[in-house]
């Protein structure tokens, strides 16, 4: 076989791809244009001679050639960011600070163990949670009073403030096994007409299921509000209505059969989390490194 063609850079886009779900998205993630990155994977099936995911599916789906060459690209990049990082330690100062706000209830979920795997790499880093839930994350940024701002969809463009994409979810409809609307393959808007959309206390804006799926069909069903995970849970199983969550946040709920999970819409609720933190940090290894303890969740 010819001298293989995989580039760091290679790597970087099947990732993306994975990752986001889509070539325009992985071109953004990646700074390149769509028709860059349809070039390099084009490169690359003709080098392998295989095709490395299936077209006109949605999300992208990988071949087995691709799923292949992408858990490796996951190791080779998760030793290249660390030996990145150590490097990094030894050349710069160790120390900051990064506060962190975010407007979602579920991310603590993964987001406490990226906190975590920062700690242990980045001791003199002073790493902190502004209190609550934020509604207006990206004053905090302004003001100074945060660092590091997690919400969903991209904000508008701010003077002084870098954006980027952490990664996509899904977001899919939690009911009762015994929920009549159970046995079918997904869940659409009309189904909620008649139904209780139990959520947290918030704005229906802030509502993914709200603001992507039942709003531009005009529908708007009826509201009960839990503030704890575990309580929408327990309001769903009891069949007190129907939620709509994160696919990590009832993953174990699932396994238990304690509540069952249907897509929104026959392709799903496809959402995204995006991360905002000021210009002047943007580029410190230590935020770097967050990022990407965050993406490799």
């Amino acid at each position: 076989m010819p001298q293989s063609p995989l580039e760091l850079r290679h790597l970087q886009t099947l990732v993306a791809l994975a990752d986001t779900g889509s070539l325009a998205k992985a071109a953004e993630r990646v700074f390149v244009t769509q028709s860059a990155l349809s070039h390099q994977i084009k490169a690359l099936e003709s080098h392998y001679g295989a095709p490395l995911f299936e077209r006109n599916t949605k999300p992208l789906r990988f071949t087995q050639a691709g799923a292949r060459l992408l858990a490796a690209a996951r190791d080779v990049l998760t030793l290249t960011r660390e030996a990145e990082r150590d490097v990094a330690q030894w050349v710069s100062g160790r120390g900051g600070q990064l506060r962190i706000a975010v407007e979602c209830h579920t991310c603590f979920d993964w987001l406490m163990p990226a906190m975590d795997a920062l700690r242990e790499h980045w001791p003199d880093v002073e790493l902190d949670l502004v209190g609550g839930f934020q509604t207006e994350p990206m004053t905090l940024l302004e003001t100074g009073a945060a660092d590091f701002a997690v919400m969903h969809d991209p904000p508008a463009a701010r003077a002084g403030i870098t954006v980027e994409h952490l990664f996509s979810y899904q977001t899919r409809a939690i009911l009762s096994p015994r929920h009549p609307l159970a046995r079918k393959p997904y869940l659409q808007p009309a189904d909620f007409v008649d139904e209780t959309l139990i959520a947290y206390p918030v704005d229906e804006a802030m509502l993914d299921v709200v603001r992507h799926f039942l709003a531009p069909a005009g529908v708007r069903p009826r509201r009960r509000n839990a503030e704890l995970t575990v309580a929408i849970l327990q309001l769903v199983a009891s069949g007190r209505g129907i939620a709509a969550l994160p696919e990590w946040t009832v993953a174990e709920y699932l396994r238990r059969g304690y509540v069952v999970d249907k897509p929104l819409g026959p392709d799903g609720l496809r959402c995204e989390l995006y991360g905002a933190m000021p210009d002047s940090l943007a580029g410190k290894a230590y935020m770097r490194d967050f990022i990407e303890q965050i993406r490799a969740r």
